[in-house]
């Protein structure tokens, strides 16, 4: 069984950056389509953005492009989340998700396998 880690959150003013990092315990090595997710209370849990395997091929979404990036360190077994330009609409929890099932879709939470427990991203304005 996968579980993943997540840390790197934390409270920042609006315009800050903020690095997040995922990682399995418990599992030797991981190769898979690793993705971030967000989620606030009473709303439905948003893809952020994907990672493929092989780290060559990405995907955002549209409300965080040009200011995320997603990356993976496989030899770290590491998967992180560049935040900058941070405003107080990205405030969430957010989640390191991890195997995409075949043909699914990046962006919809139940198309991926694993799950963290999440990190608390807090923007003030």
């Amino acid at each position: 069984q996968v579980q993943l880690v997540e840390s790197g959150g934390g409270s920042v003013q609006a315009g800050g950056s903020l690095r997040l990092s995922c990682a399995p315990s418990g599992y030797a090595y991981i190769r898979h389509s690793m993705a971030w997710f967000r989620q606030v209370p009473g709303k439905e849990r948003e893809g952020v953005a994907v990672i493929y395997i092989g780290g060559s091929n990405t995907d955002y979404a549209d409300s965080v492009k040009g200011r995320f990036t997603i990356s993976r360190d496989d030899a770290a077994n590491t998967v992180y989340l560049q935040m900058n330009s941070l405003k107080p609409e990205d405030t969430a929890m957010y989640y390191c998700a991890a195997d995409l099932r075949y043909g699914g879709i990046w962006y919809l939470p139940t198309d991926f396998v694993y799950w963290g427990q999440g990190t608390q991203v807090t923007v003030s304005s």
